[in-house]
């Protein structure tokens, strides 16, 4: 038996549970006949109660992938995802749930501003919750179209070539604004996608168009997941909700496209005038090193990437593997970016002007200015 004086020096501890077995049941029996010492132990366990912080009711959003892992690991899967797939995949699940499961109807309505840059100037679009999961399943569509699936399109304004056509189509010719009933049509698309390319395993060499450009299946479902990953946060920050980057290994892949697609983008930038002209010394032969920028990716899910700067004849498609351009070499490089991981896909998002990208720059200014603006015209609306 402890004396009175003990035990109500111990409340402390007893509150923040910190006491041994013993003294916790010492104290929990003088609780019950002490009634100063009950209302004090009560007071603690209330301040104790205001010091811890809240837990959150949302699912982690690693979650569902940690649950995935461990039933593959237990079962393979029949049909296996493609690899290449598997960053679309994820960015779907995510987008669907939590975050869209747990908006309320009115939150479908919210308003969103789409953001993007046109080539010379940030552009932008105003819509709805509802509006920008209508966009993803009108561009979601071109897969869809050139896996042999049906186009969301069909009976509205089906034809149209490019994102921001098909989507402009798709709310116009919507007898009403879009709601949430939009969810489950976007949904059983995604689905029907990734079941597609599991059993096709990547249908050979096809390649899907955006109008003035194409990409391979394998890309065009990365570009997808990044649209899907991008237009979550825009929804996110609309009806204040947190929302987490992709996982490391995704991320970086998104990130390789974007850095895949650069020479391409610079040189049609170049030929439309907008970067800054190829001069004669610059020029080497097809296939051979040229000049290069190294763009370092700092944070999760980065890397380094050399970026061909002499690439003067590529046609009007972004394959990134065209020949007729200069090659990337460490030899020749001229300048080196450094920015971090969401602040360079902010900037090929079009969310970030390039002016204002937090970039750690050394070299050619001009070819630095000049990649930074090609990131920035990866984006669409």
């Amino acid at each position: 038996m402890l004396e009175h004086r003990v035990l109500k020096s111990l409340l402390g501890a007893w509150a923040l549970a910190a006491c041994s077995a013993e003294e916790t049941a010492a104290v929990e029996v003088h609780l019950g006949g002490c009634g100063p010492c009950a209302d004090e132990a009560r007071r603690l366990r209330e301040a104790v109660g205001l010091l811890q912080r809240p837990e959150s009711l949302d699912l982690d959003p690693a979650l569902r992938t940690r649950v995935l892992e461990s039933c593959l690991d237990r079962r393979p899967p029949r049909v296996p995802l493609p690899d290449w797939a598997a960053p679309y995949d994820a960015e779907a699940a995510r987008l669907d749930a939590p975050l869209l499961q747990d908006i309320g109807d009115a939150e479908w309505h919210a308003p969103v501003r789409l953001r993007w840059f046109d080539g010379r100037r940030p552009a932008s679009r105003r819509t709805t919750v509802a509006g920008v999961i209508a966009h993803l399943l009108a561009v979601d569509g071109l897969v869809a179209v050139a896996l042999g699936l049906d186009d969301p399109l069909a009976g509205r304004a089906a034809g149209s070539a490019t994102p921001r056509g098909r989507t402009e189509a798709y709310w116009r010719d919507s007898h009403f604004p879009p709601t949430r009933s939009v969810r489950v049509p976007w949904r059983e698309q995604s689905h029907q996608l990734v079941r597609t390319v599991s059993f096709t395993g990547g249908a050979g060499k096809l390649s899907v168009p955006y109008g003035g450009f194409e990409l391979p299946l394998h890309d065009a479902m990365l570009d997808r997941a990044f649209e899907c990953w991008v237009h979550a946060e825009d929804i996110a920050g609309a009806v204040d909700y947190p929302y987490e980057p992709p996982a490391p290994r995704h991320l970086n892949r998104m990130i390789d496209l974007a850095a895949r697609l650069l020479p391409a983008v610079l040189a049609a930038r170049r030929r439309a005038g907008l970067a800054s002209p190829a001069r004669a010394r610059h020029l080497v032969p097809a296939g051979k090193p040229g000049r290069s920028l190294r763009l370092e990716i700092e944070g999760s899910g980065g890397g380094e990437w050399l970026i061909a700067l002499d690439a003067p004849a590529l046609s009007a498609s972004l394959e990134w593997g065209d020949p007729h351009g200069a090659v990337a070499s460490a030899e020749g490089e001229v300048a080196h970016v450094a920015l971090d991981g969401a602040e360079f896909c902010r900037l090929a998002a079009g969310h970030v002007p390039p002016e204002e990208a937090a970039a750690g720059q050394l070299g050619d200014r001009e070819a630095i200015r000049d990649v930074l603006f090609a990131a920035a015209s990866l984006s669409r609306m």
